[in-house]
């Protein structure tokens, strides 16, 4: 079983809540007076630099929450980059930036060190399936300033993989590169992955020639989604690994080889709560509520108590692969802002893909929800496989029906009409 960082991996829980605290505190004496945004935000709480940032993790609920809201008007005030910084700017490495998917994209800064953190956490996720210094990992994306899989070519050097650059090609051509270089491990977005299976079979290509025996998903939610996980793995004959993490917080959780049906979160390297997203308390154990996270190595850009919107449910049973990291039931289960209610059923989108990607002639689909008459309707659009039966459609929608207890409007797309995508994408609209 490969680890990144086995000693810290297997901890007694004990021992890593104490290096957990050990770790906050002394983050928090790095930041205070130095780091403009955390110094005013505690001191507006009432905290002080001796007690309170001396104190255990229990008196972490002390602390103020962080919003994405909050960084973001931080930066508008004081452009470019806003006051959640630690350090001088000369001592700054890297600038990327969150995808603007749904809204100002916000612009996260790293020092060496930070970047080097970053690679830490993304080698725990590589090791989680299984990768090692005999692996050659193909990144199918081209690179641009959304942090996408940028830390996983850093977290390859770190594991000591090879890794092979799949930008400024075609999807066909990534294909080819990958066989001719023999690589075995993917990284790309799960909707990328059936994307480039889309390809091959168009193309003619075939999937049987790849090595690759695992394929590692980042950017959206999908590879914890089991109709889509299922699809990818028929498709590529391989293994698929979900991970989370998100640009303003780090790569915090990764899924490892037992896939016990959920993502181990590196409690070595962040601290996760599960709130209530109403009152902010925390959640009865086993049941579902926020991510609240504190990142502990990223000192150049921390974010503490943050609010990630992310619904998981958080079990801190050791598993069967020796980790002692608590794990994340299904991975992130969906955003407290995602569920739409139409005819009064609350929908989820990752249930909606759950339902369409059982059928393996679907290639693209979009849904819309928008009001008629003072009521909120749901259309759903497919695209279908080449040769794929357009009657398909009304099997689709009495499967909606079934599950939603409603049937939504469905039509077929013409072949190419819907777009595709190499990084998040995005299938879900509400027009309002």
């Amino acid at each position: 079983m490969p680890y990144f960082d086995q000693a810290t991996e297997t901890l007694p829980r004990e021992q890593l809540a104490a290096m957990q605290s050990q770790k906050f505190r002394a983050m928090l004496a790095e930041l205070w007076g130095r780091n403009a945004f955390y110094s005013a935000k505690l001191k507006a709480a009432g905290a002080g630099s001796d007690d309170t940032l001396r104190g255990s993790l229990t008196d972490l609920s002390l602390l103020p929450v962080t919003t994405k809201a909050e960084l973001l008007a931080d930066q508008a005030a004081c452009p470019p980059f806003g006051g959640n910084l630690t350090y001088p700017l000369s001592d700054y490495r890297r600038i990327h930036q969150t995808s603007g998917t749904t809204g100002t994209p916000l612009r996260v800064l790293d020092t060496e060190a930070g970047w080097h953190w970053w690679g830490r956490c993304w080698g725990h996720v590589l090791c989680g399936a299984g990768l090692s210094a005999w692996d050659r990992l193909f990144m199918a994306f081209s690179f641009g300033p959304f942090i996408g899989f940028w830390a996983a070519v850093e977290g390859a050097r770190q594991v000591g993989a090879m890794m092979i650059p799949g930008g400024g090609r075609d999807s066909l051509q990534r294909l080819e590169l990958m066989r001719d270089t023999g690589a075995t491990a993917l990284c790309c977005t799960p909707t990328y992955a059936l994307r480039l299976a889309e390809v091959a079979r168009e193309s003619n290509f075939d999937m049987s020639s790849l090595t690759v025996r695992a394929t590692i998903h980042a950017g959206e939610p999908g590879a914890n989604i089991p109709a889509t996980k299922r699809r990818i793995e028929q498709a590529w004959g391989a293994k698929c690994y979900d991970h989370a993490g998100a640009s303003e917080v780090g790569a915090h959780s990764f899924e490892c080889q037992d896939q016990p049906g959920g993502t181990h979160i590196i409690e070595s390297e962040f601290i996760a709560e599960v709130l209530d997203p109403n009152t902010l308390r925390p959640v009865a154990p086993g049941q579902r509520g926020e991510l609240v996270i504190t990142n502990l190595g990223r000192w150049g850009f921390p974010v503490i108590r943050y609010r990630t919107g992310d619904i998981v449910l958080l079990n801190p049973a050791p598993c069967e692969c020796g980790r002692t990291f608590a794990r994340f039931e299904g991975g992130v289960l969906g955003r407290v802002d995602d569920m739409i209610t139409v005819r009064g059923v609350n929908v989820f989108p990752g249930a909606v893909e759950n339902i369409i990607r059982r059928f393996a002639e679907v290639d693209e689909f979009r849904v819309t929800v928008r009001t008629v008459r003072e009521m909120e309707e749901m259309s759903v659009e497919v695209e279908l496989a080449e040769g794929a039966d357009p009657a398909l459609v009304n099997a689709i929608g009495q499967t909606l029906d079934s599950a939603l207890s409603f049937r939504p409007a469905i039509c077929l797309a013409p072949r190419g009409a819907l777009p595709r995508f190499e990084l998040k994408a995005r299938r879900f609209f509400v027009e309002h």
